[in-house]
């Protein structure tokens, strides 16, 4: 189990998209930059599918709390709006890490349980 300083939530925003304008650039830069100096924000990654059609957006944060505060961000709330003109649909995935690990091969937002101290 992680130590509760290290504790972080995801929101994972899955979705199919139909249209990739500039107005949804502009707003997706907007919400990125928005979370960037929101307190709390520990990091994002995308994923896609193998086929493409869908995208994973996860948002990492310190805490469940500030999470919500950004929820309620004017901006995330524009978007959360004007969702039908971007995506054929969406699923929200929240959920707090409880475990992370791995070889240690490249950095992750999440701690990595199994990294062993440098040598001496």
């Amino acid at each position: 189990m992680m130590e509760a300083a290290e504790k972080l939530f995801c929101a994972a925003f899955i979705f199919s998209q139909h249209t990739n304008d500039d107005s949804f650039k502009l707003l997706d830069d907007e919400i990125a930059a928005a979370a960037l100096a929101s307190p709390g924000f520990a990091g994002k990654e995308n994923w896609f599918s193998r086929d493409g059609t869908r995208i994973n957006a996860s948002y990492y944060w310190r805490s469940m709390e500030e999470l919500q505060v950004f929820s309620r961000h004017p901006v995330h709330r524009e978007a959360k709006r004007r969702y039908k003109e971007w995506y054929d649909g969406f699923h929200i995935v929240i959920s707090e890490i409880v475990r992370s690990y791995g070889d240690g091969a490249f950095e992750h937002v999440t701690p990595n349980a199994r990294a062993r101290p440098p040598k001496p």
